[in-house]
């Protein structure tokens, strides 16, 4: 793994206050692993996102812990973290339940969802064909974390958005891994295919859309771990 310690400090992370501590480090840091800024093979220390926090390290380890438990991050050593190894047997696992989770989340959502997240969604769309020409990593994936949350949070249940958000806990990091497949283009298409769907209200097609994309990304990763 390669040390990434002395980049911590342009993470997009901004000092938190002390009233709720433990929990706004407990959400950045799981931010920060949802856009995928922190990729696989990468280690960062405690120390390191305890001073970029501009906090004690004793609650980014409160944080660290409930990460760990939800197997988003994984301690390599006493002092430093990295995001957990994917073997194929857990990405053919986390893909089915993704399937299943996330295509019932749209579903539920194309019942709800209003002109405002659309509008939403097409801007995020074409700020990720944008950044899918231009090789910008990290914009495209803060822009699929949010077309997707969108979608997600229109279907109205709590309880379904929090397992959600656990599942890509585990499994958006290695989006990082996409870029240079092709796979942002393609994936770029499966989410016209998903926003048309929603336009149309066409739960069926939306579903489908869902499946899709998730298999296009798993595709990609399965042949890397081979």
């Amino acid at each position: 793994m390669n040390e990434i310690v002395p980049n911590i400090t342009q993470l997009p992370v901004s000092r938190v206050s002390r009233d709720t501590l433990q929990e706004r480090v407990f959400r950045q840091l799981t931010d920060l692993i949802l856009d995928g800024e922190i990729a696989p093979g990468q280690l960062v220390t405690i120390q390191a996102l305890a001073d970029a926090f501009g906090v004690s390290a004793m609650p980014v380890r409160e944080a660290l812990k409930r990460l760990t438990a939800a197997n988003a991050l994984t301690v390599v050593s006493g002092r430093s973290i990295g995001i957990p190894p994917l073997c194929a047997r857990r990405l053919e696992d986390l893909r089915r339940v993704r399937i299943e989770v996330e295509s019932t989340a749209a579903e539920w959502a194309a019942e709800k969802i209003g002109a405002e997240s659309i509008a939403a969604l097409e801007a995020l769309l074409e700020n990720m064909k944008r950044a899918s020409v231009t090789g910008d990593v990290k914009g495209y994936l803060h822009g699929n974390r949010a077309f997707h949350f969108e979608i997600y949070k229109a279907a109205g249940s709590e309880t379904l958005l929090g397992i959600i958000e656990n599942l890509w806990l585990q499994i958006s990091p290695y989006f990082n891994l996409l870029h240079g497949s092709g796979n942002y283009a393609a994936a770029n298409e499966q989410h016209e295919a998903i926003l048309t769907a929603i336009r149309a209200g066409n739960k069926s097609a939306l579903k489908s859309a869902v499946r899709a994309d998730i298999d296009g990304a798993y595709g990609v990763l399965m042949a890397l771990l081979d």
